[in-house]
């Protein structure tokens, strides 16, 4: 179901419709994995999330980035973003996954400013940089740390 009422920010979609819309607009790069109340998970490609971002912000009223955080699964990185509509009352949970040979994602920080510091967290603790960040440093650890603790391969005590 889509209602308009005039510009960008004031049309209201259902879960199904904001499918429906993201699907039609990227038929590769993002897949949809589930569907409920008020809640959507999909994937993406990494070379497609900076464009997907733009539509869910400026097409489909997107409004808030609560969280972006990194998720070391041995063989790959995976950054996950929780990404906001009040408008619509739905999250949209993206998993994007990066190889370790290459962590490195674009930033959505020039989109919603909230995500700068969930991205130099992310850096800080996983070691992925972020392209096109306003200020890509460390946020908790010395500039001169040579690790990155989160790593499934960091350990604490070196023998």
């Amino acid at each position: 179901m889509v209602e308009e009422s005039g510009d960008s920010s004031d049309r209201k979609f259902s879960e199904n419709a904001i499918v429906d819309l993201v699907r039609g607009k990227f038929p590769e790069g993002v897949t949809i994995g589930g569907i409920g109340p008020r809640r959507i998970n999909a994937r993406a490609d990494r070379a497609a999330l900076y464009k997907l971002c733009e539509f869910l912000k400026g097409d489909l009223g997107f409004e808030h980035v609560s969280s972006v955080s990194g998720v070391d699964r041995v063989d790959l990185f995976q950054v996950v973003y929780h990404i906001s509509s009040y408008s619509n009352r739905c999250l949209l949970e993206i998993t994007v996954d990066i190889p370790t040979d290459d962590p490195e994602i674009d930033s959505i920080a020039p989109l919603w400013g909230g995500a700068d510091w969930h991205e130099r967290e992310t850096y800080d603790m996983f070691g992925i940089k972020f392209r096109n960040h306003p200020r890509m440093e460390r946020i908790f650890l010395p500039e001169d740390t040579h690790y990155f603790p989160f790593r499934k391969d960091f350990k604490l005590w070196r023998r």
